[in-house]
């Protein structure tokens, strides 16, 4: 019998791979999950009930392995400013820019500028200083999410500006709240500091569902899977890894990854959804694999 060994540094090569390709895989489905559960969901309505699940399952992890609570009101305070960031100011401004008209390849595009605003953030707030090989690779990730995303820019409809500007909202929600948890929140306990995040989010989302939606929900058993999915492994998985990620490496590297979920998107909707993908898509993948590649190396 053969026996296979890995050397420890090639063991140590597929661990440090295996959580960014779980993040983007993780990530990625939340907007085929999500696509599948809009049919039976207002957006804002399926927001309050992927944040409120997500916090109550937290809850209750936190309280049954009696997890460490923020130690101060600052702590608090800045886990408080991370949920509104990441969680709430950002799917906010991405469901309102895509009800008022925003195509969903403009939105990715937009959204998909958030590696590059997180490495010029990181070099003015965190200290942290790309070299000229992550620059050329943010440059080559912003054209690989061109191609994935041109076939759906050619639908787009004309929004408006106000349209146009929730996307930039939701950019903006991303990219400093990835900042921000990075500067002030990297020790926190993934349990209890994830539960104060999704609860401040479910505190924006629900009214703006009774208010706008009537929180007008049919419950079918794809909507009862989409809302698990998106609340355990969207809220809950997808975002602590995000976290663990940050607390490892560079604001500016991390980010990074975010180029791949439009192709990954693309590759899940054409297994799960039937859409299709052509030619320049797939290319389009390829090109933002080689991009985070580059940033991702060290110097």
């Amino acid at each position: 019998m053969t026996t296979i060994r890995l050397s420890i540094p090639a063991a140590a090569g597929l661990a440090g791979l295996a959580l960014p390709l779980l993040f983007i895989a993780m990530w990625s489905s939340g907007y085929v999950v999500g696509k599948l559960a809009v049919p039976y969901a207002a957006p804002f309505t399926l927001l309050s009930l992927r944040f409120g699940l997500g916090a109550l399952v937290l809850l209750l992890v936190a309280l049954a392995a009696r997890a460490p609570w923020p130690a101060n009101r600052r702590q608090f305070g800045h886990l408080v400013m991370v949920g509104l960031l990441i969680q709430a100011l950002q799917f906010a401004g991405l469901y309102t820019a895509l009800k008022l008209g925003v195509s969903a390849g403009e939105s990715a595009l937009i959204v998909g500028t958030m590696p590059v605003c997180t490495a010029l953030g990181a070099a003015l707030l965190l200290g942290e200083r790309p070299g000229a090989r992550q620059w050329l690779g943010m440059a080559g990730g912003l054209l690989g999410v061109l191609l994935v995303v041109w076939h759906k820019l050619e639908a787009a409809g004309g929004a408006g500006p106000i349209a146009y500007g929730a996307a930039v909202v939701a950019l903006a929600g991303i990219t400093l709240g990835t900042l921000y948890q990075k500067k002030f929140c990297a020790g926190m306990d993934l349990r209890t500091g994830g539960f104060i995040q999704l609860a401040v989010a479910t505190l924006v989302a629900l009214p703006l569902s009774l208010g706008l939606e009537g929180f007008a929900v049919r419950w079918t058993p794809t909507m009862l899977f989409a809302t698990g999915w998106l609340a355990v492994v969207n809220s809950i998985g997808a975002t602590s890894l995000l976290f663990v990620l940050m607390r490892k490496g560079e604001a500016s590297k991390v980010a990074s990854l975010f180029y791949l979920i439009p192709g990954a998107t693309a590759l899940m909707a054409f297994a799960v959804l039937g859409e299709t993908l052509d030619p320049l898509a797939l290319a389009g993948f390829l090109v933002t694999a080689g991009a985070v590649w580059l940033c991702t190396r060290s110097r």
